[in-house]
């Protein structure tokens, strides 16, 4: 059984075929996946098809959402999370954290959603899924400024090995997705390698992140706009690569990466 621990199903790109997408990928093996919210505006929807398709979801506001957040939108977080704090589905506070990729986005604003979710988080005794884009030594020290010991995800890690290390001294896991399938990659490859065996877990970010071979390069996308759609039912053959790296086979990747995904996240049905 596989799972994925970091898909945007409520986006628009699956409103077409939703369904099929849930069905191609529990067919695929991908028995759970875990759907984040990304501002107030649709905490209750990736409850809703949570429970609608038996899946897990998390509750949060994203860093690239900040700017467009209402001043009562943290409240809104932490009402939905009192709310639903006996939802076995809710397995997180997220995704959350801190992007400097971005530009045009507040970095004190950032800064601001980020430690009082964690806050919420440490309140409501949930582990956390970060967003770590070019950010990872002030998301640390956000970890440790707030005392956060519930652990998480640090989704679509793609920091030093240095700072890999930091996150798992803190009890978190590390998420690797499409971007391991290219050869190119090699900083999140080596990472994804030489970290200790409890520690990688696999996710899509789907719709976004396609894999090597959903991409489309610069040339295809001006005669084609628009990228490819990644989506769940990709992420066996996504672990291919991990198990190649790592000299598992793919019913180990399967196995191990699940582990990892039920400690990173105990509500995680077994």
């Amino acid at each position: 059984m596989w799972i994925d621990t970091h898909c945007h199903l409520d986006a628009a790109e699956f409103d077409a075929d939703r369904d099929a997408v849930v069905a191609r990928a529990k067919a695929a093996g991908v028995r759970q996946i875990v759907i984040p919210a990304v501002d107030a505006h649709n905490l209750e929807r990736v409850r809703e098809l949570a429970h609608e398709h038996d899946l897990t979801y998390a509750l949060g506001i994203h860093p690239l959402c900040v700017m467009g957040a209402k001043p009562d939108d943290l409240d809104r977080v932490a009402e939905a999370l009192e709310r639903h704090k006996d939802d076995e589905r809710l397995v997180a506070v997220g995704e959350i954290g801190l992007d400097y990729f971005v530009e045009g986005i507040d970095e004190d604003t950032q800064l601001r959603f980020y430690v009082e979710q964690l806050k919420l988080a440490k309140h409501a005794g949930l582990p956390v899924l970060l967003h770590v884009r070019r950010s990872a030594d002030k998301l640390l020290a956000g970890l440790r400024r707030v005392g956060f010991s519930h652990g998480g995800i640090a989704h679509a890690f793609n920091g030093s090995e240095q700072q890999a290390q930091a996150f798992i001294d803190l009890g978190f896991k590390l998420g690797f997705g499409g971007t391991l399938t290219f050869e190119r990659s090699l900083q999140i490859r080596r990472v994804a390698a030489s970290v200790p065996d409890d520690v990688p877990v696999m996710e899509t970010d789907a719709p976004d992140i396609p894999p090597q071979w959903l991409y489309k390069t610069a040339e295809q996308r001006e005669a084609e706009p628009g990228q490819a759609r990644n989506e769940p039912a990709e992420l066996p053959r996504i672990a291919e690569s991990l198990a190649a790296l790592r000299g598992w086979t793919v019913e180990q990747a399967a196995e191990i990466t699940s582990a990892n995904a039920r400690a990173a996240l105990p509500r995680l049905p077994r």
